[in-house]
């Protein structure tokens, strides 16, 4: 057991400024494009990312595609920003 002059124990290793590269970064979606994939099970989408989760990122838009329902004005956490979806023909 503790004694009850032991300080607690420290639950966060990190430093609370430094934000982690591998963060989800959060994207409004502007626009419904459209529907993809063989069965149309994947909905392609323009987002626009925000500036909370990553400042150099903000206002700048992609599409991507989308698995599940989606409408405008959902907010998804993208892992991966860097790749950009094929535009539906």
């Amino acid at each position: 057991w503790l004694k009850p002059s032991t300080p607690p124990p420290q639950l966060c290793t990190r430093p609370a400024v430094a934000m982690d590269s591998n963060a989800p970064k959060l994207a409004k979606v502007e626009k419904v494009l459209g529907r993809t994939g063989s069965r149309g099970g994947v909905i392609q989408v323009r987002v626009q990312f925000m500036y909370d989760s990553a400042p150099e990122l903000a206002g700048r838009s992609l599409i991507r595609n989308v698995k599940g329902p989606v409408r405008e004005g959902d907010i998804l956490a993208l892992l991966e920003t860097e790749r950009e979806a094929r535009r539906l023909r």
